[in-house]
């Protein structure tokens, strides 16, 4: 059975998605906004199954990753929730046989951790904090409402500040990382700040943020897939490995993104004389 035979999203209950075909692009929208967008147990399952059934999905060909609502993306785990909050009186991490055995619950919240090697456009229209940085380290590009901040609050309710951290530092300067790390709840990066610094792209009015997360994501979903997903998969072994090591899978990365197809739409659309009018940003 293929994953999209096993995906039914109509079923999902902290998540929606749409699927615009004549665009090829999706909408995935964390849809817990009395829970600020908290991420669950479920949540964790609908999204890990979302990602892997997009793999092998020829109706998309990137994704807008967004949350219900306007004031928060995501604030990370759901604390309220009994398989996240059984660590009371106990050593064990997460209710785990021994530490050894320690799955972390942001496990397959993001799309490259699920092997997804499609575009992912995160629309940011709120709080961002703790967790919600699984999927934004994995996002490929960031788009921020103004009113969005960015904060993370592990060290001030006691808890390390780890994998999240780890995760940003490919999205923001090692002196932003600590900061916003070591001040906790205390202080909040805005927009303005994390575009300033590159975490974000671009910033908008709230209003105006869907539009532009869909303009990226459309313009994207309009050229040759598998050149866009070997560019993709080549930029992030990149970043993973280091330059050096990456330019060593480049022939095979080059070879496996070859496609006469797309080679083909794409000497038509250059012959044909007609050009992209390209906005500026």
């Amino acid at each position: 059975m293929t994953e999209p035979d096993r995906f039914h999203p109509t079923s999902f209950t902290t998540i929606t998605i749409e699927i615009d075909e004549a665009a090829k692009v999706a909408v995935v929208t964390l849809d817990r906004p009395e829970a600020y967008n908290a991420f669950s147990p479920t949540m964790q399952e609908e999204l890990k199954a979302t990602w892997r059934a997009f793999r092998s999905d020829d109706r998309v060909n990137a994704i807008v990753l967004t949350a219900a609502g306007d004031t928060s993306f995501c604030v990370g785990i759901d604390r309220n929730e009994a398989e996240f909050t059984n660590m009371a009186g106990d050593s064990r991490l997460y209710g785990t046989s021994n530490n050894f055995m320690y799955d972390d619950p942001g496990d397959d919240l993001g799309p490259k951790s699920c092997d997804l090697w499609k575009p992912v456009i995160c629309a940011i229209n709120g709080m961002a904090c703790g967790g919600a940085f699984y999927m934004l380290a994995e996002s490929d590009i960031i788009i921020a409402a103004d009113h969005a901040t960015f904060f993370d609050p592990h060290v001030t309710y006691g808890m390390a500040a780890v994998y999240e951290p780890m995760k940003m530092l490919q999205y923001m300067p090692l002196g932003e990382v600590l900061r916003m790390t070591l001040l906790g709840n205390h202080e909040r990066m805005s927009a303005a700040t994390a575009h300033r610094i590159g975490l974000v792209s671009e910033v908008c009015p709230a209003d105006e943020l869907m539009e532009r997360a869909r303009w990226v994501a459309d313009a994207i979903a309009s050229q040759p897939a598998v050149g866009v997903q070997a560019s993709l998969r080549s930029i992030w072994a990149a970043n993973d490995l280091g330059t050096k090591q990456a330019l060593s899978m480049g022939p095979s990365l080059l070879t496996t993104g070859f496609d006469m197809t797309g080679m083909e739409e794409g000497n038509a659309a250059f012959s044909s004389g007609k050009r992209i009018d390209p906005r500026t940003r």
